[in-house]
């Protein structure tokens, strides 16, 4: 019935690039792993680095200590907003932490889906930490049984690069240059 659900809200077709089809994959692919020894190529995006760079509008997100391209705006999983402090209620938070919600963004990772520079902290491990491949800095964590969003939202499985770790990278046309605005 979820695939059926899936299929319909992707408009009666498959679109393996859509960010629904990719969460349905992952969570598919971390309810059968118990130990994540052989992962399928096409859970992988491709590594920004390997593709040769063509004007488009994606944005590309690189490592703020070394400026390595890191993944595409078309890795990030987005997810619902979940509720807040209130879903952090097991764990004792002062009431100045809950309030320091003062309209600034809830979400402080993003969700993204496995890149191919990830592979080899991946495998054989359930969770982890996710490091630049150039500089080895810690960019977030993973997890196949997932993790909790500073928005409450638990998202499983979690490829968390926390957003204070990477510059945004927007390429903008303009006559016969690119400028690029971080």
């Amino acid at each position: 019935q979820r695939q059926l659900e899936l299929y319909e809200a992707m408009g009666c077709a498959v679109d393996t690039g859509s960010v629904l089809y990719k969460r349905y994959r992952l969570e598919m692919l971390s309810e059968r792993l118990s130990e994540p020894q052989d992962l399928p190529r096409e859970v992988f995006a491709v590594d920004p680095t390997t593709v040769c760079q063509t004007v488009n509008t994606e944005v590309l997100y690189r490592c703020r200590k070394c400026r390595r391209a890191l993944f595409r705006s078309s890795s990030i999983l987005s997810h619902t907003e979940g509720m807040g402090p209130t879903a952090f209620a097991h764990k004792r938070i002062t009431d100045s932490a809950r309030l320091s919600g003062n309209g600034q963004e809830k979400c402080t990772s993003y969700f993204i889906e496995p890149v191919q520079w990830m592979e080899p902290a991946l495998l054989g491990v359930m969770e982890g930490q996710l490091l630049c491949p150039k500089c080895s800095w810690k960019l977030g964590s993973f997890s196949w049984r997932g993790d909790q969003c500073s928005c409450g939202r638990w998202v499983t499985p979690a490829f968390q690069i926390h957003k204070s770790r990477v510059d945004e990278v927007r390429t903008l046309p303009l006559g016969n240059f690119q400028t690029a605005k971080t």
